[in-house]
């Protein structure tokens, strides 16, 4: 029996999908929303602070959207995010959906939003640096429940060295204990580790005491790229999921990277273990592999090779290189 070819989407399917489409996107407020979830995924109530509005209003919006084909929900525990949904290829709206983001992510968003953005991110990164900041020296047993250092350290210094062979300058953003930091030190001239917890730079400072080429600096991320040279490295090992705003943490990144500079991103693969959440500091329970292309790709990072490694434990780590082209 010969296979069926698929079928084509009739001429009703598709108008019917694009004006759904069209009618979730064509709204000034729905617009904003989208640009902020450029940003980060947010819960109803953190989007009800960025936009100052109630949460019925919000809940209309976020449904009319996801109608449309713009967001999707993820609950993590209790909490349910909402993120901006990837373009589809072979959906009828696929290449406007992608040319929206795109104009979206080159415009500026709103003064007042923006602002109330920042404030609902500072609170995120508060609890992150206070998780730290009380857990410094229990590190490393809270690591290891789990993904301890051995368990991808070689994997991830092989990709970056592979990717970014004749570096000088390298930046790791929030480098625990320092381990890593000893590993670009014996490569690269120079090397930058920032992190927000004093007492998490305490023990990354004992590690490279004798080092005379690495730099401590206190700091948060992507708020304290500006004061920082650019770099032929940047190293975000385990780091991402413990951050308010991944994919601006990633465009921080490429901005900070020189011209066929090299990001490293090792980070969980999406899990749906939520006692992460307080064990271990966990902002995100890990990561789809797609969302981290997506993200470098808007930062004009293309992606270099990958590396997924499964643990006993049943968790999975992605080790990734992007490269900033010339």
């Amino acid at each position: 029996m010969n296979a069926q070819a698929p079928s084509t989407p009739a001429a009703a399917e598709i108008t019917d999908q694009l004006a759904g489409f069209l009618k979730a996107a064509g709204d000034p407020l729905r617009l904003q929303v989208l640009q902020v979830l450029g940003q980060s995924s947010f819960g109803v109530l953190e989007l009800c602070d960025i936009m100052a509005m109630k949460q019925s209003g919000m809940s209309h919006h976020l449904k009319v959207l996801a109608q449309g084909g713009l967001v999707e929900k993820r609950r993590e525990g209790n909490s349910i995010f909402y993120r901006r949904r990837l373009p589809q290829t072979d959906h009828p709206e696929g290449a406007l959906h992608s040319a929206l983001l795109d104009q979206l992510d080159d415009g500026q968003l709103d003064l007042q939003v923006a602002h109330r953005l920042e404030q609902v991110q500072s609170q995120r990164a508060e609890q992150s640096r206070a998780f730290f900041a009380r857990h410094a020296e229990q590190m490393d047993e809270q690591r290891e429940l789990i993904a301890d250092y051995g368990q991808y350290a070689e994997q991830a210094l092989e990709l970056l060295l592979r990717a970014c062979p004749d570096g000088r300058k390298a930046l790791e953003i929030g480098p625990g204990d320092g381990q890593f930091l000893l590993e670009l030190a014996a490569r690269y001239e120079n090397v930058i580790g920032l992190d927000n917890a004093e007492a998490m730079l305490a023990v990354a400072r004992q590690a490279v005491a004798k080092q005379q080429n690495v730099e401590l600096i206190l700091g948060e991320w992507p708020a304290g790229a500006d004061t920082l040279p650019t770099v032929d490295a940047v190293v975000l090992n385990m780091v991402l999921h413990h951050l308010p705003s991944p994919a601006s943490a990633i465009r921080a990144a490429a901005r900070q990277l020189n011209d066929g500079g090299t990001l490293l991103i090792t980070d969980l693969s999406l899990h749906d273990q939520y006692w992460a959440h307080e064990a271990c500091g966990d902002v995100w329970l890990g990561f789809e592999e797609t969302d981290l292309v997506d993200w470098a790709g808007r930062a004009g990072l293309v992606l270099q090779e990958s590396q997924f490694l499964a643990l006993r434990n049943g968790f999975q780590v992605q080790v990734r290189t992007f490269k900033r082209l010339d």
